[in-house]
């Protein structure tokens, strides 16, 4: 599943199984059952081991993000000579040729994976996170949630100009750039609410468009509370639904003039974060 089969006479199916990337890919059953395993694939998937089938390895630098994203998956090692290969294309500059889609396609599905802190130690030993990578200095131990939440996690130290560099070389999608970037901005702000007054609690969550886009705002409570345990997300849940209740078609109809609507709704807001903290 997922390999395409080469039916043609002259290709064995030894030739085709010397064509995948990795000895655990390398294994196939015969029509009695019998495993055939001419690599040694069944040893190292018993053993947690990610070792490449041969020298071809060598032609698609992708295979060092699916050897990362393996890694990631499964908490497998990877064996030294196939640390060596990979070390060996990073220097030479065979990885430069890298496409940054299916850097991403890899990354971000090696981001998903139960062990992402492993890609990025594999990465990190090869040389390809330096290169990659170059902002993320460390990675946060707690890795979890969605991809965009995950992606502004490792995002979350960094200065503004940092994420959107990442963001470029990465191809980074909307979803991820969008929240990667609302971490980096509201950051300090976040950090502040356990103090923060409810007029500012109100200007956060006017920045960060909580109101219009709610589930995008709990995404970011996630990144906070996990980037930062600090970060008081209690209060800040609080505030929203306080501030969300107020009811700003019937103060827009009670209102005066156009102009002055905002501003009432904002009172209005601030009053309610104000009863509910």
């Amino acid at each position: 599943k997922g390999f395409t089969v080469h039916a043609a006479p002259e290709v064995t199916l030894e030739d085709d199984l010397k064509r995948r990337d990795l000895t655990i890919n390398a294994m196939a059953k015969a029509e009695d059952g019998t495993l055939i395993d001419p690599f040694g694939g069944r040893r190292d998937l018993k053993e947690g081991v990610l070792r490449h089938v041969s020298r071809a390895f060598a032609e698609d630098p992708v295979r060092i993000l699916r050897v990362a994203r393996f890694a990631a998956r499964f908490g497998f090692r990877v064996a030294d000579e196939t640390m060596q290969l990979m070390k060996a294309m990073v220097n030479s500059g065979e990885a430069d040729s890298l496409v940054p889609e299916r850097v991403w396609q890899e990354f971000s599905r090696g981001l998903a994976e139960p062990h992402p802190e492993r890609m990025f130690e594999v990465l990190e030993a090869c040389g390809l996170r330096q290169q990659l990578l170059p902002e993320l200095k460390a990675v946060p131990q707690k890795l979890t949630g969605s991809v965009p939440v995950r992606f502004a996690l490792l995002a979350w130290p960094l200065k503004e100009a940092e994420v959107n560099a990442l963001c470029e070389r990465l191809r980074a999608p909307g979803e991820e750039r969008e929240l990667a970037l609302l971490a980096c901005r509201c950051r300090p702000a976040l950090r502040a609410a356990h103090s923060a007054s409810p007029q500012a609690l109100l200007e956060l969550l006017k920045r960060a468009d909580a109101f219009r886009r709610p589930e995008r705002f709990k995404d970011l409570l996630e990144v906070a509370g996990l980037a930062d345990p600090a970060v008081d997300v209690a209060r800040l849940q609080r505030a929203l639904e306080a501030a969300a209740a107020v009811d700003a078609g019937a103060i827009a109809a009670k209102a005066g003039s156009q102009s002055e609507i905002p501003s009432l709704v904002d009172a209005a807001r601030v009053h309610a974060i104000a009863r509910a903290l």
